[in-house]
This record gives structure tokens, C-alpha cells and sequence, in this order.
């Protein structure tokens, strides 16, 4: 199987999964009932002997914790990685209000189960084609740094750094990761041992899409992140981390925010290169 029939695979479960619609049972509010939570996903490719990967064990990146791809699936010759954008009816329903919009938390919590339903859908499709795969950020191995216990920020997977890696695109300054569809949606990666070519990246620079315009710093509701330039501008962690612990007191079992990734005009595109175009024009 080849880039072409997985992404015509992943085009298939994106329309036809009742995982991808809100459900009336699961609606916060009758209206809700039958929203399409994500667009068809971006599909970007990497090589598992990719040095980044190893540089991602750096402290100034993932940290030390970060297990390579072959860490995940012994003999894995390629990394997929899909950037899943939310719909314009999520993506608009959060860019007011003080706190995340009902239909946003939608998008985080059952959003996400169906990323989990989508990985075994992939995996199993693979499968029946010979491929092995594992999806580490589902895997009962994986692990998030436990801050409050003192440990540094990180995980030993991240789908972010993986999605860059991959072709996908660059970081932003809230440090989400800016698509040709924007920012607003979710990641998901598979190591997989289908020798796939790598989707070539377009960029050189971490930050090569991110135009730096401080509207997400704008956006956050508890001022997490910096505008300005050198090593203290981006998103601090902690306290974006202790405000998705309030919302998760507020709005059990969901939880969520999303207002730095939407309102912005890395929301569904990538602003970089509408500059660039202009700048030609």
C-alpha cells in the first residue's frame, strides 16, 4: 500500500465514521447533535533513521525520555503522521467567549477517540496488507512527564515534533504545529515497517511558518505565552497546564480551551506562505 491508498483510506473513515459526529447521546446540547468534529487529514511521511529523531532526545526538544521509532515497532521503516484539521463549525464555535465553546471540548475528548478509532482502523487495514504498525501515543508504554513531581516538561513520544519531521509543517509560537490547513486539530502518528518514501519538507526552520504576529498570545486566556523574541518567547507550560486542570474540574469528564488556535490567522492555513504569495503578487 502506498501514501495514495492510505490517504484515500483516511479520506474514507473521516466521511464515514459515526466516530467523527457528535452524537445525540453524547451532545452537551441538543443542537450539537450530528456535527462533523474533523476534516479529511493531512499525511506526512518520515524515515525512522531520520537523525532528528535522535535529536529529539536533546534536552532543548522531547528530552532524554524520547524512545525512536524503533523503540516502538522493531524493524519499522517508516513513520506516519496526520494532521486531522477540525471543521469550520468547531473552529468557529471557540473564537468567542471567555472559555471553550461546548463544541470545542467535543473536539478535545471525543475528538480524540476517534483518533484512537482511526489508528486501529489504519492499523488494521495494514494488516490485511502484510504491514505491521504501532501507534505510540496509544501504546500502554507511553508516558508524560509528571511536572508536578519535578520532572522537566516532555514525553517519550511526541506527535507534534513527529508531524514536523514528517513534512507536515513547522511550530507556532504557542508551540502547536502550523499546516498548509492551519493549526486547529489533532495529532496522530503510526511507525509502521512499509518502506514508504518520506514526504519532503518544505521548510529548513522550526519556526519557518509561524509569521510571529503574537495574535495566540492575544487569544490565551491566562497569558501563557511570550511574544517576544530570544529564549523566552513561546508558550510556559505550567500555567497552560493548570488552566486545562480547571477546565477539567468545570467541565468533567471534558476538558480543553483551544483559543490560541483559533481567531488567528494560522487557524486553517498557513499564513507564511499567503505572505510569500503576496509578497510575489
Amino acid at each position: 500500500m502506498d501514501l495514495t491508498g492510505i490517504q484515500a483510506l483516511c479520506d474514507q473513515f473521516a466521511a464515514d465514521s459515526p466516530w467523527n459526529y457528535v452524537s445525540p447521546e453524547e451532545a452537551i446540547s441538543p443542537e450539537l447533535s450530528g456535527t462533523r468534529l474533523f476534516e479529511s487529514p493531512l499525511v506526512g511521511c518520515s524515515d525512522p533513521e531520520d537523525p532528528l529523531y535522535l535529536r529529539l532526545q536533546r534536552p532543548e526538544a522531547v528530552g532524554p525520555a524520547f524512545r525512536p521509532p524503533a523503540q516502538w515497532l522493531p524493524g519499522a521503516q517508516s513513520v506516519l503522521s496526520f494532521f486531522f484539521p477540525f471543521t469550520e463549525a468547531v473552529r468557529q464555535s471557540n473564537r468567542g467567549g471567555a472559555e471553550p465553546s461546548a463544541l470545542w471540548l467535543h473536539g478535545r475528548i471525543e475528538g480524540q477517540r476517534f483518533l484512537t478509532r482511526f489508528a486501529a482502523f489504519l492499523a488494521d487495514a495494514l494488516e490485511a496488507q502484510g504491514i505491521r504498525a504501532a501507534a505510540p501515543g496509544l501504546s500502554k508504554d507511553f508516558r508524560v512527564n509528571d511536572v508536578r513531581a519535578g520532572e522537566p516538561f516532555g514525553s517519550n513520544w511526541s506527535e507534534r515534533h513527529v508531524a514536523y519531521i514528517s513534512g507536515l509543517g513547522t511550530f507556532s509560537l504557542s508551540k502547536g504545529i502550523i499546516t498548509e490547513k492551519g493549526m486547529a486539530g489533532r495529532l496522530i502518528s503510526l511507525v509502521t515497517d512499509a518502506p514508504l518514501p518520506p514526504t519532503p519538507r518544505a521548510y529548513t526552520e522550526l519556526y519557518e511558518y509561524c509569521i510571529l504576529c503574537g495574535a495566540c498570545a492575544r487569544r490565551c486566556p491566562v497569558g501563557a505565552i511570550v511574544t517576544e523574541r530570544g529564549m523566552e518567547a513561546g508558550k510556559a507550560h505550567r500555567p497552560c497546564s493548570d488552566y486545562q486542570d480547571e477546565m477539567a474540574r468545570r467541565f468533567a469528564p471534558r476538558y480543553g480551551c483551544g483559543k490560541c488556535q483559533v481567531g488567528i490567522p494560522c487557524e486553517d492555513k498557513n499564513p507564511a506562505a499567503l505572505r510569500r504569495g503576496q509578497g510575489k503578487a
